[in-house]
């Protein structure tokens, strides 16, 4: 598994307050198909968040961490029974873009405005 700086986890961070879930799990927890779409998803979009839904008897905390090291994911933030995890794409699965949290892609700073 990779290890972020605190200005990569910053970064990833803010690029997930926008997201939307893609992974739902429901009452019947972590199942084979979960971590399938999680992975598959994973693959598709580098950064992702799954929501523990309400019926869901898992403990938040222990659902992260298993999802995390199951996918070889990073879990970049957890609010509540939102997950945040970020893995990097496979070489051959990167388009153009370079991964905007890498120190090269720090987002530049807006002027202040009153």
């Amino acid at each position: 598994m990779q290890v972020l700086s605190r200005k990569e986890i910053q970064a990833l961070r803010g690029r997930g307050h926008k997201l939307k879930p893609v992974v739902l799990v429901g009452h019947e927890g972590l199942t084979d198909a979960v971590y399938k779409a999680a992975d598959e998803a994973l693959l598709r979009h580098e950064l992702i968040k799954v929501k523990l839904l309400q019926n869901c008897a898992e403990d938040k905390d222990d659902a992260a961490v298993a999802l995390s090291k199951k996918l070889k994911a990073v879990l970049v933030q957890r609010v509540g029974r939102t997950t945040l995890l970020w893995r990097e794409r496979p070489e051959e699965k990167k388009k153009k873009e370079k991964t905007p949290a890498r120190a090269s892609n720090r987002p530049t700073k807006k002027p202040r405005t009153r």
